[in-house]
């Protein structure tokens, strides 16, 4: 019998990623606007802006809560770890063919490369490389897996390593695959908000022989401030079903594509 008190965790969760997609779409709601949308008291709502404001997601105000700039939210990984799971974890479980035993491969710190991971104890022996807290905790207890963490300067915001120690200890690396996302695509470019991001997922990409995009269909079509790559440049990009058949059909003169069905 399930715990009614992880379903009630699981139905606040919810309710909160949904008023959060739904600040940050429109910019800015009230608490009875946002009682309505999800069903709630006002009260209850009022709780969950509160944990909201506390974890950086939203702006609380008098009456109200409006959104985060979007070079806030869109990186904080309190954020990312609520948003599309389903999606990510399709895409992962369709990364997953990509891998083979004997491997090496790098995982960057986007919360789909996460997804990945924890399926990886499939596949081994493996030896994975990551910036990424999260992703070192799923991985460090498997049998017949070598983990490197890449260290540097500790973001909080991103619970992962960044700046030039990290930067130099990619470019020490030779792998046969990395496997990254980032926070926008369109049918050419891939993006990212944060040039100090940005340059971390460009060394990963040079440091591998196979290069592997991961992206749920929320971030396309649309860009950030920052160039990453273009869609070319990766030998495989792994998208969700909610793609467009257009932009589908455009990203496949350009690479191959896998669809993975939520």
């Amino acid at each position: 019998m399930e715990d009614k008190s992880s379903g009630s965790a699981r139905s606040r969760n919810i309710r909160q990623q949904r008023i959060t997609d739904y600040v940050v779409k429109k910019g800015q709601a009230s608490a009875a606007e946002l009682a309505e949308l999800t069903g709630v008291s006002v009260m209850t709502v009022h709780r969950d802006l509160d944990e909201l404001a506390r974890r950086g997601l939203l702006r609380k105000y008098r009456g109200g809560v409006s959104a985060q700039p979007s070079t806030v939210f869109e990186s904080n990984t309190e954020y990312r770890l609520n948003a599309h799971v389903e999606a990510k974890a399709a895409i992962a479980r369709e990364a997953l063919s990509l891998v083979e035993p004997g491997m090496s491969i790098l995982l960057d710190d986007s919360t789909t490369a996460l997804a990945l991971a924890r399926l990886l104890h499939q596949v081994t022996p493996l030896t994975v490389a990551t910036n990424y807290l999260r992703i070192i905790e799923v991985l460090k207890h498997i049998d017949d897996l070598r983990l490197i963490g890449l260290g540097g300067d500790y973001s909080a915001t991103h619970d992962s390593f960044l700046g030039m120690p990290c930067l130099e200890a990619v470019e020490r690396l030779t792998v046969d695959a990395t496997f990254v996302s980032t926070s926008a695509m369109n049918s050419e470019m891939t993006f990212h908000q944060e040039p100090e991001i940005v340059m971390v997922k460009r060394a990963m990409l040079a440091s591998a022989e196979i290069r592997v995009l991961l992206m749920d269909s929320s971030k396309m079509p649309r860009t950030a401030l920052h160039r990453l790559a273009e869609i070319e440049d990766f030998h495989h990009l792994v998208v969700d079903s909610g793609v467009s058949g257009y932009l589908l059909n455009e990203l496949q003169d350009q690479t191959n594509v896998a669809v993975a069905e939520v």
